[in-house]
């Protein structure tokens, strides 16, 4: 990335820490979440950033970005949603433009599920890593990181995978 690219956040939440971290190294973020009080949070911490209330898979525009991140939310869409989103990141990103992405870490497909993280119930669903990398790779992406952050355990956590690519 160069100074003063252009990031989107899809899933930002509160901004932190991803869109912070982001903006504090001088680049320009747009955030999108679907939660107004989060991206109110968002707006007041860093009045710099463009914050703007949608869902990930309705977010519209014409702006092309250096990179986008979706770190932590792709997997409370339904999975069958994922394949359009990813397509619609592609076409996003300018040339050689950065994704940064997590994905649920079962090594086989399991049902959609629910569970509860702050006292509030989320909903998850992820297609496999394996999977995932696929879907990339025919959308022209090439990997510079893909790799587990946590293994899926025998209990409830289903894991959970970092990728990091760039496309052609």
């Amino acid at each position: 990335m160069t100074a003063r690219s252009h990031i989107l956040d899809l899933g930002c939440g509160t901004g932190r820490p991803m869109a912070e971290y982001i903006l504090n190294q001088g680049h320009k973020v747009t955030g999108i979440d679907q939660a107004f009080q989060l991206l109110d949070r968002a707006r007041t911490r860093m009045p710099s950033g463009t914050w703007i209330e949608s869902t990930i898979e309705g977010f519209e525009t014409d702006d092309r970005f250096a990179g986008v991140v979706c770190w932590d939310a792709l997997f409370h869409i339904p999975r069958e949603r994922h394949p359009a989103i990813l397509a619609r990141i592609a076409k996003m990103l300018i040339p050689k433009g950065r994704l940064m992405l997590t994905v649920g870490g079962s090594k086989h497909q399991h049902p959609a599920f629910t569970d509860t993280m702050f006292g509030e119930t989320f909903f998850y669903d992820s297609f496999p890593p394996e999977k995932v990398m696929s879907m990339l790779g025919e959308l022209g992406f090439r990997p510079l990181v893909a790799e587990f952050m946590n293994e899926p355990s025998s209990g409830r956590d289903k894991g959970r995978y970092a990728i990091v690519a760039h496309i052609a």
